[in-house]
């Protein structure tokens, strides 16, 4: 932090030139210095003193300062406990004394002070078992004294001084330091020449802003304030709003984790020495240090803000955690959940495996450990009256929970509906006494996180119901390609009812073509879901048909439109013919496809568009061919992924952009996932659908036969397959395959009118046999065969010698297919059997 050149009390009045002439002789102070003074200016003090007890018990001599010189105001190397002066009557009282300037004068008048007119002062005892051990004097500037809040934390302030001063080996440590540490006040400074502001790390921790990540920038700091509070926190630097004495405003912050906390900052303005205001500088403090400890009702308001705003059971863990543990100056809290036999730990501050007992050590098999309730016989004893137990230092506990807290525990059972929902423990390593109000603080707090536990429980099953319907809309499994690789990511959104519209799919239409789908339903709820589910049902139904893909959107368009619903849909349907690598774009309002090209550059494709369906019945969806190369990936996406309120459209798809162009394309699953990034907080549903298309090594051949109604037909067939095979040299396979097309040519000529067509197609290691007629009507497996009838045992045959089989709708007909393996071939082009294609 830069320094402050010691002017950071910001002195003034009748002492401005006694001041200045020191701060002339003193050096600059350090950093650690600026930052006490800095905090002095917090609690409207000009200097601060520590005085600790002298060896004889008879008086009190300086241990240590912060601010200006003690000699400037007065204050004497020791004090005398039989003398009259303020600091020895609050050492004696054991009280805080608190003087203004009247106040003051009455003491000089008696001869028992030595300070300069027009100042206060506060005496706060340093307090250890068996009597103070010490005196913190604080000297303000303002003549009318310490303020209600400013009290408030200097007894904060000294309560941790005692602590230091109570554990000081010896060393020369600071106990001014160590104190303002353990209360997490943070301090800046901002150059109003160039508006930079330099925080320290208690302030970024105080803002969730990590060290590296801050970039030096008012902007940043202020982006995490609550809009409502932004104006008067920008007046806080402002030189034509800043009175002579500094301002001091308690405002929001809304942490990245999305924890939303009340902070106070109190700031002054410095000046150069022609009197131009030059800086500002400031300290910040967790406003619930301000409100002092015995203020509990205020501590319970502030914890039960936090927990409205925490949905799910880690939301409530760590807003417990970060309530408690650092306001009560633990050094561990546990929250757990019971289920049967055992606590289910949802949070330990601190997380560290070390800061545990070797109960809780032992079990620690995932993030955090689930500890038997039979090795805490104690803790199982409190969950079953249910009231909470506060145990002093030095207690006989099982070592379970005395390594939790050596110097007192609180053991919070947390109600909820009727039973314990849960356990919260809170231990101290330091003695702690526990006040009388202390009770009832605890008590209340159990009440609070035992609701907000149950409400977390009811909001994580919600969404996980929500999340269970969606997926159940989507494909399961992706089909293999030929010739290519799909891989499909999808994520609900983080707010509301995790049902979005949001869907995605890949369909095998043929053994080398195939179709993928993503789509969006407008809005969030079950009724998006339902038409969600409805559009990639008909879309599926309408490609498995054959139909062209402009046909295909269309009709999902008149389906949608028919419904008479007010949501409609977007949608981008690509046919792409894995053999060749020509693939036809339709989209209907929604976002263009992503093209990375084999050398690493990226473009969208542009695809004419069409409107959202759901519109206009009417309306017309144009197809753009284009021509992919193997080693090319089609990225498929919603907006979700690269639109937001924080980020526009085109800088959210060039983002997409870099990150495809830098990705890994050999492996489709982690280039999706470096795609979708580190969303960990969504608006909107985001499905994404990647396809790495390779080209088809062995590419397939084919042939064909078109069936006369002849009674000879099924002899003409054979002998085709028979030449076709011995073409292809495959005769290995010719008895099996002879069957197949002799059962499904019969059934063909026996059951249905029209034309009849046989298809072959040999892959690397299938062959598959298809013949089409135009019945609509799909065959049939009969349930019983009589051993007597001379037929309708085509079916089982077929199903019998096939690797797999199945029937399609097709042009209004059907076609009926079996695969049968064939010994893996090698890429190369076996010669076309004579007449393949074409023969009567």
């Amino acid at each position: 932090m830069p320094n402050d050149g010691g002017a950071g009390v910001g002195v003034s009045g009748p002492r401005a030139d006694v001041a200045g002439a020191d701060d002339a002789a003193a050096s600059s102070p350090a950093p650690e210095e600026a930052l006490r003074e800095q905090v002095l200016a917090f609690a409207g003090a000009v200097l601060a003193a520590v005085y600790e007890l002298d060896d004889n018990a008879d008086g009190l001599r300086l241990v240590e300062t912060a601010g200006g010189r003690t000699a400037m105001y007065g204050l004497p190397e020791t004090y005398s406990l039989s003398g009259a002066s303020p600091v020895a009557d609050a050492f004696c009282a054991d009280r805080p004394l608190w003087l203004d300037s009247a106040a003051l004068a009455a003491y000089r008048e008696n001869g028992a002070g030595r300070l300069p007119p027009e100042v206060s002062l506060g005496a706060l005892p340093l307090g250890a078992p068996g009597g103070p051990r010490g005196c913190l004097v604080v000297v303000g500037d303002n003549p009318d004294g310490f303020g209600t809040e400013q009290r408030g934390f200097l007894e904060a302030y000294a309560g941790q001084v005692a602590a230091r001063l109570r554990a000081r080996d010896g060393a020369p440590r600071s106990l001014l330091a160590l104190a303002l540490d353990r209360l997490r006040v943070g301090s800046f400074t901002v150059d109003l020449s160039t508006g930079r502001i330099d925080a320290d790390a208690r302030l970024l921790e105080l803002a969730g802003i990590g060290p590296d990540d801050y970039d030096g920038r008012g902007e940043s700091l202020l982006a995490l304030a609550v809009p409502e509070d932004l104006p008067a926190l920008m007046s806080m630097v402002d030189p034509g709003h800043m009175p002579p004495g500094g301002r001091e405003l308690e405002f929001r912050v809304r942490r990245p984790s999305g924890e939303l906390r009340w902070l106070r900052v109190r700031s002054r303005m410095l000046a150069d020495t022609a009197g131009t205001p030059e800086r500002v500088v400031g300290v910040v403090a967790d406003a619930s240090y301000l409100r002092t400890g015995v203020d509990e009702i205020s501590r319970v308001q502030l914890l039960s803000a936090r927990l409205a705003n925490a949905m799910t059971i880690r939301d409530v863990s760590r807003v417990v955690a970060s309530a408690l543990r650092e306001p009560l100056g633990a050094a561990r809290v546990a929250l757990a959940e019971t289920e049967g036999d055992r606590l289910v730990v949802t949070v330990l501050d601190p997380p560290q495996h070390s800061a545990w007992p070797d109960v809780w050590r032992s079990e620690w098999r995932s993030e955090w450990p689930d500890a038997p309730i039979r090795d805490l016989p104690t803790l199982e004893a409190a969950l079953r009256e249910g009231r909470t137990t506060l145990w002093p230092a030095d207690a006989a506990l099982e070592p379970g929970l005395a390594g939790v807290g050596p110097g007192g525990l609180a053991v919070l059972p947390l109600p909820a509906q009727g039973r314990v929902a849960g356990v919260c423990l809170i231990g101290w390593d330091e003695p702690h006494e526990f006040a009388p109000e202390e009770r009832s603080l605890l008590t209340a707090t159990a009440g609070l996180v035992g609701q907000a536990l149950m409400r977390a429980h009811a909001h994580d099953a919600e969404q996980e119901l929500a999340t269970m319907l969606q997926r159940s809309l989507l494909p399961r499994r992706l089909p293999e390609l030929p010739g290519g690789v799909a891989v499909a990511r999808y994520l609900p959104a983080m707010r509301g009812l995790q049902v979005g519209g949001d869907w995605y799919d890949v369909i095998a239409l043929s053994e080398n073509r195939v179709a993928l789908v993503i789509g969006d339903v407008q809005g969030h709820s079950a009724g998006a879901a339902a038409i969600m589910g409805q559009m990639r049902t008909a879309i599926r139904a309408y490609a498995v048909e054959g139909h062209p893909p402009d046909v295909v959107v269309s009709h999902a368009n008149r389906l949608l439109v028919g419904m008479e619903t007010d949501l409609f849909a977007t949608c981008c349907y690509v046919d792409l013919d894995m053999e060749e690598g020509n693939a036809w774009f339709v989209r209907a309002g929604h976002l263009p496809p992503l093209l990375r090209l084999p050398d690493g550059s990226t473009e969208e494709v542009t695809a004419e568009g069409g409107l959202p369906l759901g519109v206009l019945a009417e309306a017309d969806f144009p197809m753009t061919s284009v021509g992919l190369s193997p080693g090319t990936v089609l990225v498929l996406l919603t907006d979700g992924l690269v639109e937001s309120a924080s980020l526009h459209l085109d800088e959210g798809l060039r983002r997409m952009r870099v990150v495809l162009s830098a990705g890994d394309p050999s492996d489709a699953g982690r280039l999706a996932d470096d795609l979708l990034g580190d969303r960990i907080r969504r608006d909107d549903d985001v499905a994404l659908l990647v396809m790495r298309y390779d080209g088809m090594k062995v590419r397939p051949i084919r042939a064909n036969w078109t069936v006369w109604r002849l009674p000879d037909a099924v002899m003409h067939a054979r002998r085709f397959t028979t030449r076709t095979l011995r073409a292809w040299k495959i005769t290995e396979v010719s008895d099996v395959v002879l069957l197949v097309v002799s059962e499904l040519v019969t059934n063909a000529l026996v059951h249905t009118t029209g034309e009849v067509r046989v298809d072959f197609t040999l892959g690397a290691d299938r062959l598959r046999v298809a013949v089409t007629d135009s019945s609509p009507r799909a065959p049939a497996k009969p349930v019983i065969v009589d051993w007597e009838a001379t037929g309708g045992r085509g079916i089982l045959l077929v199903e019998a010698v096939s690797a797999t089989w199945g029937s399609v709708p097709l042009g209004g007909g059907k076609q009926v297919w079996s695969e049968i393996v064939v010994p893996l071939r090698e890429p190369e082009e076996p010669e076309e059997p004579e007449g393949a294609a074409q023969e009567s």
